[in-house]
C-alpha cells in the first residue's frame, strides 16, 4: 500500500520507512486511520533523520567562561584583550608540553618531572618573575639568550618563559585589563612579528655541534608533524587581531555612541494594541 503511494520517490529512508510503518496499518480498515498511521511514521523518520544531521562532529564544543564580577570593569575591547591573553598563554603552555615531550633531556635541568617543570614555568610567567638561567631579563633580549646557539640551561622553559614574556610585556605587562587600560597596538603588532622571528630561528638555527636547538616541527618521508607551526600561528593570528582591533577601539565608540543617538527613537518596537488598532481602520477603510 505505501510502496504504491511512493513508489516515485528515490531517497532511501522511504524504503526504511514502509518497513516501519508495514506493521502499524496492517490490519487497519479505515483509510482515516490509514492516513493518520502514516502521518506519524513520516514524522517520526523525520525526527531520526533530524537527529542524524545534527549531531555535532567529535572535536569538542565551544565553551564560554562563567561570569565573574572583574567583568562589570571592563569594555568590549578589554574583554576581548584579557580572552586573547588567556588564550595565548595557554598555547604557549600547550606548547611547552609538546617541545618538553620531543626534547625530554631538557626538562631535568629544571625539575625532578616534567609536569613540575611546566608548572614551575607556567607559575614564573603569572606571576611576572624573572627566569635566574636568562640571567633576569625579559622580554626580546630574554627570548634572544632562549635562542643562543650556546644556552646550555633548559631552552624549552626559556624559550617559553621568553615568548610568554614577550606577548605579556606588549600588552603593558597586564594579563587583566579594565576600562583604565588602554592598548599599544603598534607593540602587539611588534610582538606578533617577533613570535614570527623566534619560530623562524627555532626551525633553522643549529647548536654548535650541528644540531637543532629543539626538536619541534617534523617533515619527513614517514612522518610528519607541525603542531608546533599550528600553535604557534594561532598565537600570531590572535596578536595581529588585537593590534588590528586596537586601532579601531576609539572609533568603534565614537560609531556606537552615535548609533545609540539617531538610532534609538527611530527603532523602537510599536506597541501590540497600536498595530491591531491601524489594522481594523485600514480594513475599515477598505
Amino acid at each position: 500500500m505505501i510502496a504504491r503511494t511512493m513508489r516515485d520517490e528515490r531517497l532511501l529512508f522511504f524504503c526504511f520507512f514502509e518497513h516501519c510503518t508495514r506493521s502499524a496499518v496492517e490490519g487497519l480498515r479505515l483509510g482515516a486511520w490509514r492516513y493518520y498511521a502514516r502521518l506519524l511514521a513520516m514524522g517520526w523518520c523525520s525526527v531520526v533523520l533530524a537527529a542524524c544531521t545534527s549531531t555535532p562532529a567529535p572535536y569538542g564544543e565551544v565553551e564560554g567562561e562563567r561570569f565573574g564580577k572583574g567583568e562589570l570593569v571592563q569594555s568590549d575591547t578589554n574583554r576581548m584583550a584579557t580572552l586573547a591573553m588567556q588564550q595565548n598563554l595557554e598555547s604557549l603552555f600547550s606548547l611547552m608540553d609538546k617541545l618538553y615531550k620531543r626534547n625530554p633531556s631538557e626538562w631535568p635541568k629544571t625539575a625532578d618531572s616534567r609536569e613540575a617543570a611546566m608548572e614551575f614555568v607556567r607559575l614564573t610567567v603569572l606571576n611576572r618573575q624573572g627566569w635566574a638561567p636568562l640571567g633576569q631579563a625579559r622580554d626580546v633580549k630574554a627570548l634572544s639568550r632562549a635562542l643562543d646557539a650556546e644556552f646550555a640551561d633548559d631552552r624549552v622553559a626559556a624559550f617559553i618563559y621568553s615568548a610568554a614574556d614577550t606577548v605579556i610585556a606588549a600588552h603593558g605587562g597586564k594579563t587583566f585589563f579594565t576600562m583604565i587600560d588602554g592598548l599599544n597596538s603598534q607593540a602587539i603588532y611588534n610582538a606578533a612579528r617577533n613570535m614570527e622571528i623566534a619560530s623562524w630561528i627555532l626551525a633553522t638555527r643549529k647548536k654548535t655541534d650541528g644540531s637543532p636547538l629543539l626538536l619541534a616541527n617534523e617533515m619527513g618521508a614517514a612522518e610528519r608533524n607541525l603542531s608546533f607551526e599550528r600553535e604557534m600561528s594561532k598565537v600570531i593570528a590572535r596578536l595581529d587581531l588585537m593590534a588590528v582591533y586596537g586601532t579601531e577601539k576609539y572609533r568603534r565608540a565614537a560609531i556606537g555612541y552615535g548609533q545609540g543617538l539617531v538610532g534609538g527613537p527611530l527603532m523602537q518596537f510599536l506597541p501590540v494594541d497600536a498595530l491591531a488598532t491601524a489594522a481594523t481602520a485600514a480594513t475599515s477603510a477598505q
